[in-house]
């Protein structure tokens, strides 16, 4: 039997979790920080791995392989749970032949998400378990338990991870696969969810969640899920609860507390938690995100304290546990002082670049989306003024027509990336034409889901294992859609991008501009020469496209760094005095 261990990310111990628990199908659309999960298991070839349209459609691919009797693993982050929730919550109903495990990657601290979502209560609303993991081996051996509870109970399973634990490194010990398969059964009372049938399934999810909270505090599952470490002699005035990430924290923080580690922190075992709070004076939960924990206790006449130490808002750590719970004080400020701002900036090269700096000189208002090209509402570009969800920029301008009417869509444009637009925006855009809208729509087309590490999609061409396939043409799913005024445009030529958005805000109708362009850093064939500037007049004006190639000499001249400049003449086409060439033309 093969027996050895690996340093893995928390992501790539749940693929591996997923790959010895005999998974078929694993499905997921691209979100930091879960993305690492399918990357991992698309290496395997007893998988069935894809990247999705989206997360409703990768969670219904999941739930048909579970139907027809082989487990399946779906992954996305905590936003991405909130497009995946619809067949969620019914298959929550109607349970399932084989496994299902739901991974779901919260972010605190917000480090790549627009919002710090708790995903914990979509467990409890959906009756669904969710485990926890503290560290990588866990982040296995949880997703491996986690089949077994799927099966067992008749349910999907929720493995929730945070950033740090998706992202951080510990050793993880390898085994081998286990096949699974179970006979597809058509059983229409258990899986037609019609309003009669649902009627009779809801009572056994019920009685499911009782038979699961009652286990939980029994001994069924030992110690592989929740556990009790007891601290030093004579520390016996607090007790900790706390899991997944804040679990690590605490032992460092307070390394001879007591501690109660939720590994199920839904159902939570609270007869277990009320026996272990008899034995101390205080009883004080550490969670990050908000009081879920903390509020169920003090449902069940639990008194403990929580959020009145640690507060609601981002990351806990082990300063922020060790001064909120022992006093201590921050850290000295010399610490911490004159560490600069590194601020995240569109590459060098950026196909994005030259449509926001036309569509700020241009003093548009701007309805952004989900992806790089977020980072057009940073200073110097400023040309974003909203971005709310995947898919949102379509759906809002639409809306800001419909109250403001056709003056005001005017000067109002939506942009949206081709990985987005493929993944929510193209119903937004029928949803536009056929409620006879009149807005301008840029799809900032850079041939793949740049933003989270440059995964392929529908209209890349490749599978998620690099195999050939249909190219979604986005020319023709638009025209398709109704829209009449369409202009394909090279976002590096900058007089193109301002003709076309020019010509296109002054027409009826929904216009779409689709600005096309491979990625600077996957398509190397675009790099050329680096530029330099000779005879400089100092105005700055290269400088407003926002370009890290790009900075001030002490003298107030600009100068280029050739490491970084890719050659794209972006810059050049802003230079009054036309003195921004190739270097090789010097």
């Amino acid at each position: 039997m093969l027996q050895m261990k690996k340093l893995m990310l928390g992501d790539h111990a749940v693929a591996q979790g997923a790959y010895e628990a005999g998974v078929k199908v694993a499905a997921a659309y691209p979100g930091t920080p879960s993305t690492e999960i399918t990357e991992y298991i698309a290496n395997f070839n007893e998988v069935n791995a894809e990247w999705s349209v989206n997360e409703k459609v990768s969670m219904e691919v999941g739930v048909g392989a579970a139907m027809a009797g082989k487990r399946a693993l779906v992954a996305m982050k905590h936003v991405g749970l909130n497009v995946a929730a619809d067949p969620l919550f019914t298959f929550s109903y109607t349970g399932l032949n084989a496994g299902l495990v739901a991974v779901v990657a919260d972010d605190p601290g917000m480090h790549s998400s627009q919002n710090e979502q708790d995903s914990r209560y979509y467990a409890q609303s959906a009756h669904v378990p969710m485990l926890e993991p503290a560290d990588s081996q866990e982040a296995k051996d949880f997703t491996m338990l986690a089949y077994e509870l799927s099966e067992k109970y008749d349910t999907p399973v929720f493995v929730r991870l945070t950033t740090r634990i998706a992202h951080a490194r510990s050793f993880v010990e390898i085994g081998e696969r286990k096949e699974v398969e179970y006979p597809y059964k058509q059983d229409i009372s258990k899986y037609v969810m019609v309003p009669a049938n649902a009627r009779k399934r809801h009572p056994a999810v019920e009685e499911r969640e009782r038979r699961l909270s009652n286990d939980i505090n029994g001994d069924l599952f030992g110690e592989s899920i929740n556990k009790v470490e007891y601290g030093k002699a004579g520390s016996n005035k607090i007790g900790i609860v706390c899991s997944g990430a804040v679990y690590q924290y605490v032992k460092e923080a307070l390394p001879d507390f007591a501690i109660f580690k939720l590994g199920m922190v839904y159902p939570i075992a609270f007869e277990n938690i009320r026996e272990f709070a008899s034995k101390y004076e205080k009883l004080i939960v550490v969670e990050e995100l908000e009081p879920f924990i903390e509020n169920a206790l003090k449902a069940k006449g639990i008194e403990c304290h929580g959020k009145n130490l640690t507060g609601l808002q981002g990351e806990l750590s082990v300063q922020k546990i060790s001064e909120a719970i022992l006093g201590h004080k921050a850290l000295p400020e010399e610490h911490t002082e004159n560490i600069p701002m590194r601020p995240p900036v569109m590459c060098a090269g950026c196909t994005h670049r030259g449509v926001f700096y036309i569509l700020n000189k241009l003093k548009l208002n701007v309805v952004g989306d989900i992806g790089c090209y977020s980072l057009g509402c940073s200073p110097p570009l400023n040309a974003m003024h909203s971005l709310i969800c995947m898919g949102a920029s379509i759906s809002n301008a639409h809306g800001m027509f419909m109250a403001k009417g056709k003056e005001f869509s005017k000067t109002n444009v939506a942009v949206i990336g081709d990985s987005t637009f493929i993944h929510s925006g193209i119903t937004s855009l029928i949803d536009a034409v056929y409620n006879k809208s009149n807005i301008t729509v840029i799809i900032m087309d850079n041939r793949t889901t740049g933003m989270t590490g440059h995964q392929n999609h529908p209209g890349t061409g490749l599978t998620i294992k690099n195999e050939p396939t249909h190219t979604l043409d986005l020319e023709a799913i638009c025209r398709a859609c109704g829209v009449q005024n369409l202009s394909v445009i090279d976002p590096y030529n900058l007089a193109e991008v301002e003709n076309a958005i020019k010509e296109r805000i002054k027409a009826d109708g929904v216009s779409v501009i689709i600005a096309k362009r491979p990625c600077i850093l996957l398509d190397k064939s675009m790099r050329h020469d680096a530029v330099s500037i000779s005879d400089c007049k100092k105005c700055g004006i290269c400088l407003k496209i926002g370009c890290p190639a790009l900075s001030r000499r002490k003298d107030n001249s600009v100068e280029v760094d050739a490491a970084l400049c890719t050659g794209c003449m972006v810059c050049a086409q802003t230079c009054k005095s036309g003195n921004i060439k190739k270097e090789n033309n010097k």
